[in-house]
């Protein structure tokens, strides 16, 4: 709960707010620029990471519960529509799933937290494919 106790803490909150989710982001990147696993992922992605660092970041914010960083710099997500020119497939998205929830522990995120984050996590990525 809140400190209001009126209603639950979203997702943004328990993450422990911006720094939370910057280092989970942070951890994500790394992981998959330093972890052979994650290779076919990293290969769909540019060869500099920064922007991608922050759209990440941006976007999780918002999906979180938290500020709407994302929508206020580039409009709606749109999502499916923004990855459509990369390919996408079951190897892809388990590649970006795996890694996400190695960063998930790295940054030690509440086991339920982590859970409930990995089953719409696995929603998302999987509408996402396009392969």
């Amino acid at each position: 709960m809140t400190d209001d106790e009126t209603k639950p803490a979203v997702p943004f909150e328990l993450i422990g707010g911006e720094p939370g989710v910057r280092a989970l982001v942070e951890r994500f990147y790394d992981l998959m620029e330093l972890e052979p696993a994650y290779a076919v992922l990293r290969g769909v992605h540019a060869p500099d990471l920064v922007s991608a660092r922050d759209k990440l970041f941006w976007f999780l914010c918002g999906w979180l519960g938290g500020p709407q960083h994302f929508v206020e710099r580039f409009g709606h997500p749109r999502l499916r529509a923004r990855h459509m020119p990369f390919k996408i497939g079951i190897q892809e998205r388990d590649q970006w799933l795996a890694c996400m929830d190695q960063a998930m522990g790295d940054v030690e995120l509440e086991p339920g937290l982590r859970q409930q984050l990995q089953k719409s996590f696995f929603q998302t990525a999987d509408w996402m494919r396009n392969q």
